[in-house]
């Protein structure tokens, strides 16, 4: 009875045993061993075997990207206005050993760092540049994080603004900062509108006239060249029948029938000045007539013979 009580008491001390000498670390784990209390190792994924009793596991770290959320902190800006501003930043352990014993929380550390390092970021700046330049801020506290983080066994990865909040009356103040520039917007579009309006209008009148210029002067260029060509015509038609009449007066019997035509227009303007008057004028000696008539055929030239 004692034997068996004996030999259970010793398979249940080998079974306390074992399991208190096996350890499993899952992928992106790794525990910081200590022996009698000194650092002893760290042991990364996988089995591992450890004295119970002598070696225990101290402390756990997790070598993923982990977020960790700021708590909201307020604020002064350079122009003393006082905003609420929270965060979020992402950190991720790199050696076990220094994130153990480096300092008490690395946690607490990197917090309260970028807590002093967002309030010097936000004092350098007014509320206005404030909003516009949450990226220059996340870069500022991420490089003073990285500056001191490495000595604690971590790497901060970034910093993000999550949210900033300024007081009720800075905003009233920035709504109807914004209103006003909207109406400003607005009538500057309006007047752009109406300025890009009138300068269409110009355009079309000033296409309008050249336009009509233009046909006024092709108008008129047609028409010169019309009267030209009238002109070139007549003077051509003129040249023809001087020539018809010069070969006329070439021809066999020319000359009796110009020196008859000659009479008939002496006569025939005779005629016409005693009709237009009440006096008759009449040639005091019509032997005249062919001496005229004699004089004309003597301009003309003679064919040669």
């Amino acid at each position: 009875m004692f034997e068996s009580a004996f030999v259970l008491g010793l398979v249940f001390v080998a079974i306390v045993f074992a399991a208190k000498s096996l350890v499993v670390v899952p992928q992106q784990s790794v525990y910081v061993v200590e022996r009698l209390g000194r650092f002893n190792g760290a042991l990364e994924a996988g089995l591992h075997v450890i004295v119970p009793f002598v070696d225990r596991i101290a402390y756990r770290h997790v070598f993923k990207e982990v977020p960790y959320d700021v708590d909201p902190q307020v604020c002064i800006t350079r122009d003393n206005s006082q905003v609420q501003i929270d965060g979020i930043l992402y950190y991720q352990v790199t050696d076990a050993r220094l994130a153990s014993y480096g300092t008490s929380n690395f946690e607490t550390a990197i917090e309260q760092l970028a807590k002093t390092t967002l309030r010097s970021e936000v004092g350098k700046r007014d509320l206005d540049k404030l909003l516009e330049e949450r990226a220059t801020i996340n870069q500022s506290v991420v490089a003073a994080l990285d500056e001191a983080s490495p000595t604690w066994g971590v790497k901060v990865l970034r910093y993000e603004i999550k949210d900033i909040v300024p007081p009720e009356s800075v905003l009233r103040a920035m709504e109807k900062q914004i209103t006003a520039e909207r109406e400003k917007r607005a009538l500057i579009a309006k007047s752009e509108g109406e300025k890009a309006q009138a300068i269409n209008v110009a355009e079309g009148e000033r296409a309008a006239a050249i336009a009509n210029s233009q046909g006024d002067k092709e108008a008129a260029i047609n028409r010169a060249q019309g009267e030209a060509q009238s002109i070139l015509l007549v003077a051509q038609a003129n040249a023809e029948s001087i020539r018809m009449i010069a070969q006329a007066i070439e021809s066999q019997g020319g000359e009796r029938a110009v020196a008859l035509k000659v009479a008939e227009q002496y006569v025939a303007a005779f005629g016409n000045i005693a009709k237009q008057g009440t006096t008759v004028v009449v040639p005091s000696n019509m032997a005249d007539l062919s001496s005229l008539i004699t004089g004309a055929l003597a301009i003309m030239p003679r064919k040669a013979d």
